[in-house]
């Protein structure tokens, strides 16, 4: 009988680790191969150098996403032979936030100018610095998407004619940003298509430049097109959309819930009706929504430092929990991950304030809700009702441009505030805890809870409104004791020296 090695239970060789295959899900659409020749038109070199001159900037900075970097080097070359002198550029590094988002605070770390942004991006209105858009074109097959839309929109609007031939819909269309250099050509031959039809064909270019503080919009919203003013007409649209599956998609369609969104994919080259699964993703927010109503600790999350409006927002958030008796705290932790937000277990919900196409998390990986400051409008309503309007826009949230009055949803109707509530996350009445103080109010200064042992010996200590103090309370592991003057201080002793493998003094 032959001895078979003891595995270890708890340590590995890590070959398995060396060896294993890794599958990646490369966009080819960004890493095709490109021909010298190709990078002056694809990445329109002429126009940024246009820009860097015209402008007379000295410190340009570049951002590129993980996808396009390996772009940076030939694309700084052109840039730097054709700006000629007097013109500084560099490429940024690993980005502070989204890919999407203008890095304003890397560029700041270079005293740079200007910012010449490639790739996908949100097209959020920059706060600090003039920002150059260079979005690159990805491939797609003009003839045959106009086939397929043509054949979707028809369909549609025939059947929308047969039920009420008063009232025809207008087709808006929408894309990815990598196919804004077709979209007119789109747009003329999609009207045409649809010419039968006596049907109008909206579209809005996008912005290749924003400035900060301008006037000039980012990518617009449906009420910003100018096809229906009224909200009660927004419904008579049908939008049809360029681009893969990507967080774009998906907020289009729960901000535009009511109409019809149609979407072709050039990758796969078909075109599918897309807003079938709008009430599932408004479902989901909903339940967010409910687990943040039982919340009583919150935590702002800082996702962007380069949106206009972003520290008007935080304040909004403030104020909102504030006035809603919630404890907050702001943390800034750059890119999440679950592992950064399992740190702060005293908070039981947390806010995302980041640009609209980065607002929406919905992994099941992280420990608490993360929810946008829209939903949190909607969680603080006394009666939590949701229509199933949403909103992610910053500047509609901070002009109250919502159907949420959260001001008077929280005035003082005469009930008790010591009422529990009905719980839709656990099924149970809960006892909501109170943090500061209001007028003719009680709170948690006055009550047992403000209570905390202050050390081992049972003293007690006065924490006003702290949820970390009742958190550390509340756990069995408070840390290591401490027994100053109780133990005789040690003797110094030479450490050890080397490396793990092989300390100096280790003779085994």
């Amino acid at each position: 009988m032959t001895d078979v090695p003891a595995i270890s239970t708890f340590s590995a060789s890590g070959e398995d680790a060396i060896s294993r295959t890794i599958e990646l899900n490369v966009d080819s659409s960004n890493t095709q191969n490109i021909t010298p020749s190709d990078f002056l038109q694809i990445y329109e070199i002429e126009r940024t150098v246009a820009a860097i001159v015209e402008g007379n900037f000295k410190r340009i900075a570049l951002q590129f996403p993980d996808e396009l970097l390996s772009h940076s080097v030939p694309i700084y070359r052109l840039l730097k032979s054709k700006a000629g002198e007097g013109h500084d550029i560099y490429v940024l590094a690993d980005t502070s936030y989204g890919s999407c988002c203008v890095d304003e605070v890397a560029a700041q770390h270079i005293d740079a100018d200007l910012i010449v942004h490639y790739g996908h991006a949100c097209l959020s209105q920059p706060s600090r610095l003039p920002v150059v858009y260079v979005f690159g074109k990805k491939p797609i097959d003009v003839d045959d998407c106009i086939n397929q839309l043509g054949k979707c929109l028809t369909t549609q609007l025939q059947q929308d004619t047969n039920s009420n031939s008063n009232n025809r819909p207008a087709i808006l269309l929408r894309y990815d940003v990598g196919y804004s250099y077709v979209a007119d050509v789109i747009t003329h031959r999609l009207e045409s298509e649809l010419q039968s039809l006596n049907t109008r064909v909206l579209h809005d270019p996008l912005p290749t430049r924003l400035d900060p503080k301008s006037t000039v919009q980012s990518l617009k919203t449906f009420e910003q097109t100018g096809a229906e003013s009224d909200e009660d007409s927004s419904t008579n649209v049908i939008i049809a959309y360029i681009g893969g599956e990507s967080l774009n998609l998906t907020n289009l369609l729960m901000t535009h819930s009511s109409c019809e969104v149609y979407a072709y994919d050039p990758s796969t080259r078909s075109a599918h009706l897309q807003s079938h699964r709008t009430n599932k993703l408004l479902m989901r927010r909903f339940v967010m929504v409910q687990r943040a109503r039982d919340a009583d600790v919150f935590g702002i999350l800082v996702g962007t430092l380069g949106v206009t409006s972003y520290l008007p927002l935080i304040a909004h958030v403030r104020k909102l929990l504030a006035r809603a008796q919630k404890k907050s705290y702001t943390i800034s932790v750059g890119k999440l991950n679950p592992a950064k937000l399992a740190n702060f277990m005293e908070i039981e919900c947390f806010i995302l304030i980041a640009c609209p196409e980065n607002s929406v998390i919905d992994a099941k990986e992280f420990l608490r809700p993360i929810v946008t400051p829209f939903e949190l409008e909607v969680a603080l309503q006394a009666e939590g009702t949701w229509s199933g309007r949403y909103v992610l826009d910053f500047e509609k949230l901070l002009a109250g441009d919502s159907e949420n009055d959260f001001g008077a949803a929280t005035e003082d109707n005469g009930s008790d505030p010591d009422q529990p509530t009905f719980s839709l996350v656990t099924g149970k009445y809960r006892q909501a805890k109170r943090y500061g103080t209001q007028d003719n109010e009680t709170s948690t200064e006055g009550t047992s809870t403000a209570l905390t042992l202050r050390d081992q010996d049972g003293a007690l200590s006065k924490l006003t409104d702290s949820a970390a103090a009742l958190f550390l309370h509340s756990r069995s592991y408070q840390g290591l004791e401490t027994k100053i003057g109780e133990d005789s201080p040690s003797v110094l002793e030479q450490g050890r020296s080397g490396i793990a493998r092989g300390y100096s003094d280790d003779h085994s």
